[in-house]
């Protein structure tokens, strides 16, 4: 579906030569580390530079804390890692005022969540309260304690691994809190080949002990702002706003996407085409967001629970259906 004339109009020049070299040392840094997953890893980073959240879920020792340890080594910049556990509190997670005694006043000690990245390992098996904790940094930048806010530094993201909520032990995350999170990202088994390979490279010493970072803080700010400037058609951005609108009306949902995700699709989109080295978004970066971007923000109805269907059944049932612009909507709309 590349050849959707004006629909692939580009933007002005955005730098897009130095993105993609700066993400291909990134991205071969983490697959030194992560074997076999390029999908996953890309996806990653396209969820970095759209300013988004990434929830990794799967069952336990797929890598989902390696891939997040890896990304966040690979940029010189400030890491902090949570271990999510029921006796968890929220002031752990965004900080707490506490009196001086010596200044005779309250002086503001910060939590976990003051970090560019934030790694949060196994989020569900913290109360729902504690998970809350995260609602407000990740939407707003900021934290608010005591009535005082504090802004978060930039770049800022959400690196969460959770396992299915069938394990022990776990608490399904609140609607808010998914609806926060981009993009929900399944690691899956290794092929053989892969975890063959693992085990040589895994056997001996632990790779992610020697991973130094390859690019920083500031680089990561000019390859957002770089995404940003990725053209996206009207066409385009109808088609974002019909899949969405789809969900919301679709028989089997209780409760379709919401305005956030079709923001979110549509940033991840951009940073995707800026990895493939476009300067436009064309209807296929949507259709292969939609799965990872709104499948886990959407609850069943009782018929495709009883159908045993799931989300992502729905989602391409609902692709199908929606009508996909063409290079003639977009002469008719200009």
């Amino acid at each position: 579906m590349t050849a959707h004339g004006t629909l692939a109009e580009p933007g002005p020049g955005t730098g897009l030569d130095d993105l993609q070299a700066v993400s291909a040392r990134i991205i071969g840094n983490i697959e030194r580390v992560i074997e076999g997953k390029p999908d996953a890893v890309r996806l990653a980073l396209a969820v970095l530079l759209a300013e988004g959240h990434l929830l990794i879920e799967d069952v336990p020792g797929v890598g989902k804390t390696k891939l997040a340890k890896a990304l966040a080594r690979s940029i010189d910049c400030s890491v902090r890692r949570i271990q999510f556990t029921p006796d968890l509190l929220p002031s752990d997670v965004t900080g707490v005022s506490v009196y001086n005694q010596e200044t005779r006043d309250f002086e503001f000690k910060p939590g976990a969540v003051f970090a560019n990245l934030v790694v949060g390992d196994e989020i569900n098996r913290a109360s729902p309260k504690t998970q809350s904790a995260l609602l407000e940094c990740m939407e707003e930048r900021q934290v608010t304690v005591d009535g005082t806010t504090y802004e978060l530094q930039s770049p800022f993201m959400v690196i969460a691994t959770q396992n299915p909520i069938e394990m022990e032990g776990t608490y399904s995350l609140p609607e808010a809190q998914r609806d926060r999170f981009t993009v929900r990202l399944a690691m899956g088994y290794p092929d053989p080949a892969a975890e063959l390979a693992m085990l040589d490279g895994h056997g001996r010493t632990d790779p992610l002990d020697e991973l130094g970072p390859v690019s920083d803080a500031a680089q990561v700010r000019a390859l957002i702002q770089t995404a940003r400037q990725i053209y996206v058609a009207d066409p385009v951005k109808r088609y974002a706003v019909d899949l969405v609108a789809a969900t919301r009306e679709a028989p089997e949902l209780r409760l379709g996407g919401s305005p956030r995700s079709t923001l979110q699709l549509l940033r991840t989109a951009r940073a995707v085409a800026a990895l493939d080295g476009r300067e436009f978004v064309l209807p296929d970066d949507l259709q292969a967001l939609a799965g990872p971007v709104l499948a886990h923000r959407l609850l069943l109805g009782a018929d495709a629970q009883i159908n045993h269907r799931g989300a992502e059944q729905v989602l391409a049932d609902i692709l199908r259906r929606v009508p996909v612009p063409t290079a003639r909507d977009s002469r008719e709309d200009r």
